[in-house]
């Protein structure tokens, strides 16, 4: 059992395939997404990018961490990331793989212990190394009557 806090994000269906994002429990704006066209109309980020995008701020965070943890004081750094949806064995996309690069605005060799840093860095990053362990996933369904279902399971 934890004691960190429970992340709690809600989500309303605003469209088709458009959602309002709610970060319970702060005061954050809520986040629009939207799948591109043809089944959304592209007006937000989709599924797809935000995962992408919390691995990338996420391993940035971390490198920043890293640094600062050695009394680095780091200009601004920049990420990339890319990714390819490719279909599955059983013909749904997914991403299989995806490449990061952290432009750092410091040479290495003026960054104390860079060494250290590089060696562990990624060890700090929640998302990435959460992806890359997988993260069980429970689902259900609640109707309108409160009924709760589970996908898979017998009826």
């Amino acid at each position: 059992m934890s004691d960190a806090p429970e992340i709690r994000i809600v989500l309303e269906q605003e469209g088709p395939y458009a959602f309002k994002v709610r970060f319970e429990g702060t005061d954050l704006a809520p986040l629009h997404t939207d799948e591109p066209a043809p089944l959304g109309a592209g007006s937000g980020p989709n599924p797809s990018a935000l995962l992408l995008s919390g691995i990338a701020n996420c391993l940035s965070a971390s490198l920043v961490f890293a640094l600062r943890k050695f009394r680095n004081e780091p200009a601004p750094i920049r990420a990339e990331i890319t990714a390819r949806r490719e279909r599955n064995a059983a013909g749904r996309w997914r991403i299989p793989r995806a490449e990061v690069v952290l432009h750092l605005a410091d040479k290495a060799a003026d960054l104390e212990h860079f060494d250290r840093v590089l060696a562990q860095f990624e060890q700090f990053c929640i998302v990435t190394q959460s992806v890359r362990e997988g993260i069980d996933v429970g689902v259900r369904i609640v109707d309108a009557d409160g009924v709760a279902h589970v996908p898979g399971a017998a009826a």
